[in-house]
């Protein structure tokens, strides 16, 4: 597995753990008590706190991202045949 292959792997793992990691403590202004901003979508989240999501999901996909690599690299897997 060459470099930018692992890159490629990692970008695409990283991705589908952040679309998972995402609905993770939504809150929509409709379920809360501070409306925030007024004019605001109803299903607008209050606090998206998007760069903890951003950390969880680094912390996730580091180690998937390395499982995959090591089962490509081990050749369990091999991509050739």
């Amino acid at each position: 597995m060459n470099p930018l292959s692992a890159v490629v792997v990692y970008v695409m793992v990283w991705w589908a753990v952040l679309f998972a990691v995402l609905p993770w403590g939504v809150r929509g202004r409709w379920e809360s008590e501070d409306d925030g901003v007024a004019g605001a979508e109803p299903g607008a989240p209050v606090k998206p706190e998007l760069k903890k999501k951003l950390l969880w999901t680094t912390a996730i996909a580091t180690p998937i991202w390395a499982a995959i690599v090591a089962v490509i690299m081990s050749g369990i897997i091999d991509f050739r045949d």
